[in-house]
């Protein structure tokens, strides 16, 4: 077990060290046109890919797959989500190990200039790929795909919005450039992976009578039709609201990080108040550090 976890953070290590020059050079561009404006500009889009907005997705597409109209939607966006996290933080980021750049560029004083300029922002876990850019692209391709295919011109805001989140998270110096590109790939390979087991799913349902039957739509009969996609907005942009209303205050130097201190002061979001993960002497640690202090990951 041990030198499965060894290879894996040389892999990790191995990473740094092939995309360093790349990495550094994509934080100087985003660092050099650093303002208050764009962080917050940064800050809202980055919440489309965080977990308060993509996990209430998955329960929105399950309401959509009650409606016959919709079925292709939500079995897509559901499907797409389920893929891209399973890939990225199930398989490959405990496969690559790769640690945050806030702690690998601690000793970089130009890049963590430009983190604290950009708010500061943490998170608890590993930093290849990029877990927000992963499901902004899976989301967004899914959804690109269906809107593309019932010809409606609104799909080419899904695209843009995941390439803003992915942009977003380099900004805030949260996620190496190569990490945001692998999430891309991964969430793109999702979405379209989604997208074609949603058709599945339609088809087989389509097939089962029971099932095909299952649909809500006659007790909505008396509502105005364009009151729909009206509803469907205000549904999206409350969720969105769950994610980003909180993150306008995150990060900051006062901000509770893990108490780790070794070959880096590990400057991840500690999980505080988090019964899966409590304080060890009375320490509180980010999911990274917990595991190891714990004896999880022997």
């Amino acid at each position: 077990m041990n030198t499965i976890l060894l290879a894996a953070v040389t892999m990790g290590e191995r990473i740094d060290s092939i995309f360093y020059n790349f990495d550094l050079w994509v934080f100087s561009f985003f660092g050099n046109i650093q303002n208050g404006f764009l962080t917050q500009v940064a800050k809202f889009f980055t919440s489309f890919g965080d977990e308060r907005f993509v996990i209430p997705m998955v329960v929105f597409g399950a309401v959509l797959c009650l409606f016959k109209k919709t079925r292709k939607y939500g079995a897509a966006l559901i499907f797409s989500i389920i893929i891209g996290t399973l890939v990225t933080n199930v398989i490959v980021k405990p496969m690559f190990l790769r640690v945050r750049p806030y702690n690998t560029l601690q000793g970089v004083a130009e890049y963590f200039a430009w983190y604290k300029g950009a708010g500061m922002l943490s998170e608890s876990d590993y930093s290849f790929p990029s877990g927000h850019t992963t499901a902004a692209f899976e989301i967004a391709t899914a959804m690109f795909i269906c809107f593309k295919k019932d010809k409606k011109n609104i799909c080419w805001l899904f695209p843009v919005v995941a390439i803003c989140t992915m942009g977003s998270r380099v900004y805030l110096m949260v996620h190496y450039a190569s990490d945001v590109l692998a999430g891309m790939i991964v969430g793109i390979t999702a979405g379209c992976l989604g997208y074609l087991l949603a058709v599945l799913a339609c088809k087989i349902i389509e097939k089962i009578k029971f099932l095909d039957a299952i649909d809500i739509t006659p007790l909505f009969k008396k509502v105005n039709p364009k009151a729909a996609p009206i509803a469907v907005i205000i549904v999206v942009v409350g969720l969105f609201c769950m994610s980003y209303v909180p993150a306008i205050s995150e990060g900051g130097e006062d901000a509770h990080r893990c108490a780790y201190v070794g070959e880096y002061d590990c400057m991840n979001e500690a999980r505080v108040d988090d019964e899966d993960y409590p304080p060890i002497d009375g320490k509180e640690y980010c999911k990274i550090h917990w595991k190891q202090l714990s004896g999880e990951n022997q």
